[in-house]
């Protein structure tokens, strides 16, 4: 590394305001006969350059729905969305969707879940990286060509000159996962969004992608938001953590401290998933009871209260609102108090 992280983010503008800053961010969809569906409720967090924010939580908790708002992804009929995604000052909701398109690639990329149904099956990686980099930089094929061979040197795959002319299929699981990745740092953005960027590797395979993607953060000062079902995944990447529960973060803090003492019910539940590698041989997982179906409506209750452990008659008949106290938050009127020792 040539540079240290501060010297990267002084020479990429920041004056320590947040990159991007979403504000009571809300997303709801309509279909016709249907009541609405409030798949994000009053979302908000920053991101800081050169920093990695992760979002956590189950399936159907809101986490992708958050990123593809922020990227203009979502469709724009039986879909509102409201509030703010201010990034570099400009609120991205109120740009139009050319402007979004010159945005994507350029300043803002995306890691999709499944590398394999993101690449086109029947045109070669080049041509895939080098398609960016002529739509984004303005540059000539010939003169994109390097710098795609560059691309997939700088993520690890192996003779990138050969594998400029492979098709997807002709990748590896983890390999593909590579070449998307080299695809949304072409142009060097100023965030990436990595949706569940592991989920269909093995554990090495995974252990590498995430360790590839903590460096170029490190490397280039790109601010990254990881999404994730997985506190494993983020517990050595991220500096913060928001943890959310049906459509609304529950919990929010530094990423030593909230490992160390999580406060909320649903925080300690899904650290309490995760297998440990000092726990002793045969020892049981503590897994959450129900699933995300079986949620109270925000409206005038905790969300959580049905699966909850810590609930009490106030979880059912108020909405608990999130508290701020110094860097950590809180969504909950009944706190685990006596977190188990974490180990992380």
């Amino acid at each position: 590394m040539t540079e240290t992280i501060e010297n990267v983010r002084t020479s990429r503008g920041d004056d320590g305001q947040p990159l991007l800053s979403v504000r009571d961010l809300r997303v709801t969809f309509q279909r016709s006969g249907d009541e609405p569906f409030v798949a994000v409720d009053g979302v908000s967090f920053d991101v800081r350059p050169g920093q990695t924010v992760g979002l956590v939580g189950e399936s159907g908790c809101g986490k992708s729905v958050t990123s593809l708002a922020i990227m203009g992804l979502l469709p724009t009929r039986g879909v509102r969305v409201e509030g703010e995604v201010l990034f570099n000052g400009t609120d991205l909701l109120k740009e139009s969707p050319d402007q979004m398109r010159d945005r994507r690639g350029r300043d803002l990329g995306m890691i999709f879940q499944d590398p394999l149904s993101s690449l086109n099956p029947v045109v070669p990686i080049g041509l895939q990286v080098t398609e960016v980099l002529e739509r984004h930089r303005g540059l000539s094929r010939k003169a994109a060509v390097p710098i795609a061979r560059e691309m997939l040197d700088k993520v690890g795959i192996p003779d990138p000159v050969r594998r400029l002319k492979d098709y997807p299929h002709q990748l590896s699981g983890g390999m593909r996962q590579r070449a998307l990745i080299a695809m949304a740092l072409a142009c060097e953005p100023r965030l990436l969004i990595a949706d569940e960027p592991t989920t269909a590797l093995d554990v090495t395979i995974q252990a590498q992608i995430l360790a590839l993607l903590k460096d170029l953060v490190e490397d280039t000062g790109t601010a990254l938001i990881m999404i994730t079902h997985d506190l494993g995944v983020v517990a050595g990447m991220v500096d913060r953590v928001n943890v959310l529960y049906g459509g609304k973060i529950v919990e929010r803090g530094d990423r030593h401290p909230l490992f160390a003492e999580p406060r909320h019910p649903y925080t300690t539940g899904l650290l309490g998933s995760i297998p440990r590698l000092d726990g002793s041989r045969g020892e049981r997982l503590t897994p959450i009871p129900g699933s995300v179906a079986d949620n109270l409506p925000w409206t005038h209750a905790c969300a959580f209260a049905p699966r909850c452990p810590n609930a009490v008659d106030e979880c059912v008949q108020h909405r608990p609102e999130l508290v701020e106290e110094g860097s950590r938050a809180l969504r909950c009127f009944n706190p685990v108090t006596h977190s188990p020792e974490v180990s992380r």
